[in-house]
């Protein structure tokens, strides 16, 4: 269906005001809540008094079958129960702000400048107004609910309005009467009467009302107003673009917007699925996956159910787009949560087997979209079974040394869910993550920092193979991980590395790190590995042979260890960590004895630590 392009056209403030008083106009409820200051406040006034300009509202045409969003009057106005015509999607912050201090009667509840709660009602000084020395932001003055501005704490009054003749004898007119055709007509005769129908009061009061209430009440705003056929995807990115005041509208925020059509609270629901999925309530706590967010959760949502209905004949494709998402159906939500929830909950028991434990050592966060609904799709009894997990290990390490989840992911979720449970199902797979993935041997020497997938795959095959820390000699497991906070810690230590002259790319990549423990790391300090090994095995009191055990454990060569051979040490770990690696991912390393590689390394890496 053709989008009609947005309209826009300049609209009388009052007709707005109206609109919004009838119903007419509302928000969507998705918006954030009216939050302006007094201040702001005050400024808008100002601008509004002297005619200029403010920028362009934006709104969507309501009546889409297709795109039934909640919504909910503007703050301060009288809800109706009846459909919009309109839904406000940009020009919320101003158009509350002068529909509650131009049109409402009640004080309007704002914060000061230090974000304490006030109430304020809104006067144009008139005197101040038609003075053009006087900035026309101090010709804006707001009083409290009482209409008493005091000072010295309270005890003296500077400013009292609280009647309309202490209004006319500080010749203070009432914002909120602007738009009231009744109430300015018996303001003005008050005026006068006041003022005894003085010629002077006349012509002050004709000046004010032609130079300031007209230039007000006469105020056109130009309106952009997208049709009704507007989808949901545009919906989304328009207001996205257009929101500069730092909210951006998220597709969870859109969906939970169309879900409360079916008077259901997409958001509380959440929450509930969320203790699950975080494991809020297990009792060994792992922060594992808190990462996973609303988002995440509805895509993966998406995923299973664009894959359950192509399995089923429904759909043609498998796809869980930023649009699949917004088209995901109140009743396929309701249908497929469950086990999507549950795909999660395998998703991280799988992890913790893989020896990821912690947020910060999980290679990928959008990996477990997929792992989810493949969990969720085949079920915890074929997920865990053996060869299965072994299926699914495999797919998850090419995953992550082949770095293959970084940029934009969701044609890749498709052909895992499509890829993996196929394999599973002993079905022909295409395996496409796991051809598509490719280490090279010399990516070592570049994985400096534990913000890469890689670094930490590696990190995790460590633990995995039950890699033993130096002083405690026991391995890292999730209880370990949780309890002592291990750390990355250089073998060869960084002082040592530095006083010796070698390259920093070598000693500095993963290569020469190992997860330890902090009393570990005290005893390693910045000496040589054979002078802290002696260190270690006094303060442990352990013997050559159980260091020795500790150290190798980590995939170390003790000989080149004990003997502060840098050079000797780094072929053979190199070559251990790539063995692990191609034992993870079921494919060999092709570059491992390349010139390039030989360069770098001063060796070759094809050959196994029994030979060097």
């Amino acid at each position: 269906m053709a989008i009609s392009a947005p309209k826009s056209n300049d609209t009388n403030l009052s007709d707005l005001l109206a609109s919004i008083y009838r119903g007419e106009t509302q928000l969507p409820d998705f918006q954030r809540k009216w939050t302006w200051d007094d201040g702001r406040i005050r400024s808008l006034l100002a601008s509004l008094s002297q005619g200029y300009p403010m920028g362009a509202l934006m709104q969507l045409e309501y009546g889409n079958s297709e795109v039934r969003f909640k919504y909910r009057p503007i703050e301060g106005a009288p809800t109706v129960g009846s459909e919009p015509r309109y839904l406000v999607m940009d020009g919320q912050q101003r158009l509350t702000s002068m529909y509650r201090s131009l049109y409402g009667k009640e004080a309007v509840a704002t914060t000061n400048d230090k974000h304490t709660p006030i109430s304020r009602f809104y006067y144009l000084d008139m005197n101040a107004c038609l003075d053009p020395s006087v900035d026309r932001s101090d010709a804006i003055v707001s009083v409290p609910e009482d209409r008493k501005v005091k000072e010295n704490f309270d005890r003296d009054v500077r400013l009292d309005l609280s009647t309309r003749e202490q209004e006319y004898e500080n010749e203070m007119y009432p914002a909120n009467i602007l738009f009231d055709s009744s109430g300015e007509t018996k303001w003005l005769m008050g005026y006068m009467s006041h003022f005894q129908s003085s010629p002077d009061a006349m012509t002050k009061f004709t000046r004010f009302q032609s130079e300031v209430i007209e230039t007000i009440t006469s105020y056109r705003l130009p309106v952009i107003t997208m049709d009704k056929t507007t989808p949901k995807e545009a919906v989304c990115k328009v207001f996205e673009n257009v929101n500069t005041g730092g909210v951006s509208l998220t597709v969870f925020e859109l969906v939970t917007a169309t879900f409360a059509t079916y008077e259901f609270d997409l958001r509380g629901d959440w929450e509930k699925s969320k203790r699950r999925i975080h494991a809020l309530d297990k009792d060994i706590r792992t922060d594992l996956t808190e990462s996973v967010d609303e988002t995440a959760y509805l895509t993966a949502i998406t995923l299973y159910t664009s894959y359950k209905r192509k399995r089923e004949g429904l759909g043609a494709a498998v796809s869980c787009k930023k649009k699949d998402v917004l088209d995901l159906s109140f009743d396929d939500y309701q249908a497929n949560k469950e086990a999507v929830i549950e795909g999660f909950e395998l998703a991280r028991e799988f992890l913790l087997a893989q020896s990821v434990f912690r947020k910060r050592d999980l290679p990928y966060t959008t990996q477990l979209v997929p792992l989810a609904a493949i969990a969720g799709y085949v079920g915890k009894k074929a997920f865990n079974d053996p060869q299965n997990q072994g299926i699914v290990s495999r797919w998850f390490w090419c995953g992550v040394f082949g770095e293959m989840y970084g940029g934009s992911n969701e044609t890749r979720y498709c052909y895992d869910i499509e890829d993996v449970v196929a394999a599973i199902e002993g079905l022909p797979s295409k395996q496409r993550t796991i051809n598509d993935s490719h280490f090279q041997s010399t990516r070592l020497l570049g994985l400096q920092t534990r913000q890469s997938a890689a670094y930490k795959g590696i990190m995790a095959l460590l633990y995995k193979g039950k890699g033993l820390d130096f002083m405690r000699g026991i391995s890292i497991d999730i209880v370990n991980s949780m309890e002592t906070a291990p750390d990355i810690h250089h073998i060869f230590p960084q002082s040592y590395c530095e006083k010796s002259g070698l390259p920093r790319q070598k000693w500095n990549s993963v290569v020469n790190k190992t997860p330890l423990l902090p009393e570990s790391n005290r005893e390693i300090g910045g000496s040589a590995p054979s002078v802290y090994a002696e260190k270690i095995k006094s303060k442990a009191k352990i013997a050559d042979e159980e260091l020795r055990r500790r150290v190798e454990s980590n995939l170390v060569k003790w000989d080149a260890f004990a003997a502060d051979d840098f050079d000797g040490f780094f072929i053979a770990r190199a070559v251990s960590l790539l063995d692990a690696i191609e034992a993870a991912t079921g494919k060999a390393i092709a570059d491992r004895s390349s010139e390039e590689t030989i360069e770098r390394f001063g060796h070759s890496l094809i050959l196994r630590c029994s030979d060097l």
